[in-house]
């Protein structure tokens, strides 16, 4: 296939102000965002790509799980459309970016697309993911996985937030549930801009991330149950303290990830003790281990050493241990194609570029299971992000764009 030529870029400046108008969507306390999914600020924010979309000529779908696709039309009616897109959800205090410069880069390809007045043979769908980030319902990227078959849709519509409030009944509150079989469409390819969310390319200097891999990941919910008592007065070998279990498997979980180096993590993010007043020895702690690497065989050790270890350190205390795995995904491996054309478009333009394993889950991961899939990344300042300070410059998003433009036209085909 043909590829496009070098003077063909995507408008900076236009999808710039569109990352900023959808940044005014859920405003977080710090600069960054706060638009949880199935929010009324979700809502807020679909509404607003939805027009965005159908002001650039697209149709819209929408899937049970709220999936959003907008549709460009190709010259082919029996050519597999090339989509492209991530999320539109945030963290409670996430960043600008983080998933929207996805989707919003890929609408800018279509404006782009329009304004060169080039067809393509493939149609062209931009897709926003519903609960990429997992935050509010677990697990992360949860309509791409019911959409790649890898979750039951009544299972996923039975996850409760932190309320006890149901995916699918908030859902169906905020109006995105749409009629559209989950997982029906079928694609020619599919590819995901994203920052890099981590400091590498930055410190490297690049441009652009080639994602050939994306990391495993494993979520472990933790559950270690003491004997609640009073602080001042109860003796200290006396003391069934859940809390120093927590303190204790922290460290296990810092000793399990370094043993296991390079590219192994893991940490504890989520954490809640009960009865958490100041005066009260912590009776219940339920906490999330995060285990991530590229590599199956450390991904499966890690959590084995730690089913193993942990029991032992709390029963040593006098407190129990008890596990549950909440999410997981093993390493995928990209698209050789696809990648191929993230790499060429990168060199074509001029942009310094390397390949890059992914360090966090995204909905790519999954969409590779039913399509070939890869995946372009950009910097972001210190590798910030999950953080509302989280930042990225311009000149980066423009870049990012213009490869994902190129690779994006190039699998479509030009026609004209």
């Amino acid at each position: 296939m043909a590829a496009p030529g070098e003077n063909l870029r995507i408008n900076g400046d236009r999808l710039w102000d569109s990352l900023m108008e959808m940044a005014k969507i859920g405003p977080g306390i710090a600069g960054g965002n706060n638009r949880q999914t199935l929010t009324d600020e979700d809502a807020e924010g679909r509404a607003l790509f939805q027009k965005w979309c159908e002001d650039a000529g697209c149709t819209m779908g929408v899937d049970e799980m709220g999936n959003m696709f907008a549709r460009r039309e190709g010259t082919d009616p029996d050519a597999l459309p090339v989509y492209v897109g991530s999320h539109l959800d945030t963290q409670p205090t996430g960043g600008k970016y983080d998933g929207v410069l996805g989707v919003l880069g890929g609408l800018e390809v279509l404006r782009s697309l329009n304004d060169l007045g080039i067809q393509t043979k493939h149609p062209v769908v931009v897709v926003n993911w519903t609960n990429e980030e997992g935050t509010r319902f677990a697990p992360a990227m949860l309509a791409s996985g019911v959409f790649a078959g890898r979750h039951d849709l009544q299972w996923a519509y039975d996850r409760e937030d932190a309320q006890g409030k149901k995916f699918g009944d908030e859902l169906d509150r905020i109006g995105w549930k749409g009629d559209e079989k989950v997982g029906d469409r079928k694609m020619h390819a599919f590819f995901e801009l994203h920052i890099e969310q981590g400091p590498i390319l930055e410190a490297e200097g690049k441009d652009i991330g080639v994602v050939t891999h994306g990391q495993g990941l494993r979520w472990i919910e933790c559950t270690v149950t003491g004997k609640e008592s009073h602080t001042g007065s109860t003796p200290m070998h006396m003391r069934k303290n859940a809390g120093r279990g927590l303190a204790l498997i922290t460290e296990l979980v810092h000793e399990i990830a370094m043993s296991r180096q390079p590219n192994a993590v893991g940490a504890i993010g989520h954490v809640d003790v009960y009865p958490n007043s100041r005066n009260i020895i912590p009776g219940k702690v339920v906490f999330t281990i995060d285990f991530r690497t590229p590599n199956l065989d450390k991904l499966n050790g890690m959590v084995d050493e730690l089913y193993q270890r942990a029991p032992q350190l709390c029963e040593e205390i006098g407190v129990t241990f008890e596990a549950k795995l909440v999410g997981q995904f093993d390493p995928p491996a990209f698209d050789e194609k696809c990648v191929g054309a993230i790499r060429d478009a990168a060199e074509r333009l001029g942009y310094s570029h390397m390949d890059i394993v992914s360090g966090a889950g995204h909905d790519a991961c999954w969409i590779n299971d039913v399509a070939p899939t890869a995946m372009v990344m950009c910097p972001c300042v210190d590798g910030l992000s999950h953080n509302e300070a989280e930042e990225i410059s311009k000149d980066w998003a423009t870049a990012g764009a213009d490869v994902l433009f190129h690779a994006v036209v190039e699998t479509a085909e030009i026609v004209s």
